[in-house]
């Protein structure tokens, strides 16, 4: 047994305004957020693969179904503050399951599907690490994947149950716990954390307060659509394509990710047909593959409407500003505007949203000297080399932004340091993990871990802490490596990952991995040198260089290449070159 479908022929789409008042997230849980946005005509919309609406599930739906499941997991013997797991898939009966989650009191985990890479194995010791991590009660998996989700159950005794087989249970109503806005609302596992994972704990006034920052930064106003392919277990799919539409009663449409995946145009051509304003948003990757998607033959307004876009936001991992001119010379002709990019920053730390690019500003960028970015000066006689970096908006409402040295001072403007933030929306702390949670918070404020620098109110990231390869004391980029490679021809963002490693006799040398989807062994050997003289021309460094089969390297749950990840399945022998001529 399922969530009843509606036995009608031709589905309505749920209204995009109605005569409900508009609150922006001013509500002291997200239980009582649902309960206001289910007195009205708005909803959650979900679309086949080729973005046919299949189902329509109203606020108003959502909500009985949500308080069936809450009955059923008291009577189950769940109580507050257990933990429940949730395999994410994009459907309604993980919503459901996930606000029934919070009405009985428990805190909804969400895990990752299965990916198109990796194999079942990785997948069930995935799911298996991260299941020790927050020791939940159950793990709510779809019927599609019961074989890998009850072994992942299995492995960390934890009961593992396809939500059809807890849907087809009496829902017995009971009284359930009073929420207060400083309970854990959900646990959310940060991007990339795999092998060492991290548990975000956020509670309802912290995402509240977060909600509340996307709907005045984005300026959401009547006719206004959410569309999103994005995964329910990544922090801008789950907090900023979920939760916002309900804490913030905005109807929203989806496509499953591996739908976009596999077609990427049914997103815009869901944009497309789309009859009020759209706010959807999408990491870099997203836009560019839809760039790349129609022929140089086809003309984009034949197929297109894109001229009520008005929020096309992007975040999740480092914005390029060429891939985004791509997307405005590909879509321009079918009324997309560049104006309506909106550049985000954020991360699972701070809820979602820490910095927002006011409307109608779309990108700006600004090229900055390549030594300034490594700390060094640009004194000497080799060339100047610029770096765009994009404007990433203004700071979320009720967010403050620091930029600090190694040494915590803060620095002034157009200097580049360590992101900090702080704001009502940060997370308590990692689930269970004193020494993580220290190592990044103090004193009310979080080190993001990135480096960036303010101007005039604006924040500019340019790249990962953690990331940076340091060679000789100064610091290196993967991201101008990686983009160097990927100027060579059959290259593409995300076939590269560059990183340091250190050498039998102690040196720190960066290397290199690209996919390669070329058999010729001296095909290969001439790429190889190809690209070890591109990485050396552009800064100057000796690095290896190794080819590895396609779809190799590694991706977080928003889909962005996961250096460190590539970093240990390579220096672990999991991620094997191929063989060059000697």
């Amino acid at each position: 047994m399922t969530i009843n479908t509606p036995a009608t022929t031709e589905l309505q789409p749920t209204a995009t305004d109605d005569a409900l008042p508009r609150r922006f997230a001013d509500f002291t849980t997200m239980g009582e957020a649902l309960d206001y946005a289910a007195q009205g005509e708005r909803g959650l919309n979900f679309h086949d693969p080729r973005g046919k609406l299949a189902r329509p599930y109203p606020y108003r739906e959502m909500r009985e179904d949500a308080l069936a499941m809450a009955y059923r997991l008291i009577a189950h013997g769940i109580k507050p503050g257990d933990r429940i797991a949730l395999v994410a898939e994009t459907s309604p009966e993980f919503a459901a399951l996930f606000f029934g989650t919070i009405y009985a009191g428990a805190w909804p985990v969400p895990l990752p599907l299965p990916t198109s890479f990796g194999g079942r194995g990785a997948y069930v010791d995935q799911l298996a690490v991260q299941l020790s991590s927050c020791a939940p009660n159950i793990l709510f998996y779809p019927p599609e994947i019961a074989e890998m989700g009850a072994d992942a159950a299995s492995a960390q005794s934890v009961e593992g149950i396809a939500w059809d087989d807890f849907i087809a249970r009496p829902a017995t109503p009971v009284a359930l716990p009073k929420a207060k806005s400083d309970d854990i609302a959900y646990l959310q596992y940060s991007s990339g954390s795999t092998r060492f994972p991290h548990g975000v704990a956020v509670t309802h006034h912290a995402l509240l307060n977060n909600l509340a920052a996307h709907s005045h930064g984005m300026h959401v106003q009547p006719g206004d659509r959410c569309v999103s392919w994005l995964p329910w277990y990544h922090d801008m799919g789950l907090v900023g394509c979920l939760l916002s539409p309900v804490a913030n009663q905005v109807s929203a449409d989806y496509l499953k990710t591996e739908d976009f995946a596999r077609r990427p145009l049914a997103w815009l051509d869901l944009i497309s047909r789309n009859k009020g304003t759209t706010l959807s948003y999408s990491p870099t990757f997203g836009y560019e593959i839809c760039a790349r998607r129609v022929s140089s033959q086809t003309h984009a307004s034949e197929r297109f409407d894109l001229s009520r876009w008005r929020v096309a936001g992007n975040g999740a991992d480092m914005i390029r500003p060429d891939v985004m001119q791509r997307f405005v010379d590909t879509f321009s002709e079918a009324g997309f505007s560049a104006k309506a990019f909106l550049p985000s920053y954020g991360l699972a730390e701070a809820t979602l949203a820490v910095s927002i690019m006011p409307p109608g500003e779309g990108i700006v960028v600004e090229l900055v000297e390549e030594t300034e970015l490594s700390g060094g000066d640009s004194q000497g006689d080799r060339p100047q080399r610029f770096r765009a970096i994009v404007n990433c908006g203004k700071a979320a409402r009720d967010m403050t932004i620091e930029i600090r040295d190694e040494d915590g001072n803060i620095l002034p403007d157009r200097q580049i340091g360590k992101v900090w933030c702080t704001g009502p929306s940060l997370m308590v702390g990692y689930f269970r993990d004193e020494e993580a949670t220290k190592a990044c918070m103090a004193d009310g404020w979080l080190d993001t871990g990135d480096m960036g620098y303010l101007s005039d109110g604006y924040i500019y990231i340019v790249g990962r802490a953690k990331d940076m390869i340091i060679i000789n004391g100064k610091n290196h980029w993967p991201q101008d490596i990686e983009w160097a490679v990927e100027q060579l021809p059959g290259f593409k963002s995300g076939d590269i990952a560059a990183f340091a490693i250190t050498t039998s006799g102690g040196e720190e040398t960066p290397a290199v991995l690209v996919q390669c989807r070329t058999s010729d062994t001296s095909e290969r050997q001439r790429l190889h040198n190809e690209i070890r003289e591109r990485v050396r021309s552009i800064t100057g460094m000796n690095c290896i260089v190794e080819l590895v089969p396609p779809r190799t390297l590694p991706r977080t749950s928003s889909g962005k290449l996961s250096r460190s990840k590539a970093r240990s399945l390579y220096l672990s022998g999991e991620i094997q070159p191929y063989e060059l001529a000697a």
